[in-house]
């Protein structure tokens, strides 16, 4: 009989309790995990779909899952559990091989980029001057100090993408909309529909 593979769903925060409850079965499972850059501690894994895995069964034979430790059950679909063709898999697999071979799962910034620093109780504008090459690089900045850009280098973990809408000057004071006690300012007004 051939086996194919299913998504089971396992409880919050125990995807490897799970995978040890399914390898201790003998049954054979796919745990997609990625390998986290951390500042201070070298790397980490962590799983790429929090609360799943796959499980590779024959289709006759279900086993009872519940009774696992970790495990919640099945991925159902209008209470059918549906076959994960083994081809998403195999490019899975060589999806996270490439990731974990270009240093991890990290936020790349790109040159000219805004961006928020934050690291403790400062949170500043900033902007990418050079893009870094590896997790273990320090990203190149221009960081708005005192009305002024001063060069400097920060770890990309203290670094947040700028949103466009987040800041509508250079400046990091939110613009006005009152003047207070219900006097808005030209042009933040809301509009009426007119009858």
């Amino acid at each position: 009989m051939p086996r194919h593979w299913y998504l089971i769903r396992t409880k919050p925060h125990s995807e490897y309790r799970a995978a040890e409850s399914l390898e201790h079965e003998g049954l054979e499972f796919f745990l997609p995990s990625v390998t986290l850059p951390r500042p201070l501690s070298g790397y980490a894994e962590a799983p790429l779909f929090p609360g799943y895995l796959f499980l590779r069964i024959d289709a006759e034979t279900w086993p009872s899952l519940l009774r696992l430790p970790g495990v919640s059950g099945w991925v159902r679909f209008d209470g059918v559990v549906p076959p994960v063709p083994d081809q998403v898999i195999a490019q899975l697999a060589e999806r996270i091989a490439s990731i974990d071979q270009g240093g991890g799962l990290w936020t790349q910034f790109r040159r000219g980029q805004k961006v928020r620093v934050v690291s403790g109780p400062m949170d500043n504008l900033a902007e990418i001057v050079d893009e870094p090459a590896s997790p273990e690089d320090r990203v190149r900045v221009l960081l708005q100090f005192m009305g002024r850009q001063v060069a400097t280098q920060v770890p990309w973990q203290h670094l947040r993408p700028l949103q466009d809408h987040q800041y509508l000057t250079s400046s990091s004071r939110a613009v006005r909309r009152t003047r207070g006690r219900g006097r808005w300012v030209r042009g933040f007004r809301p509009q009426t529909a007119s009858a």
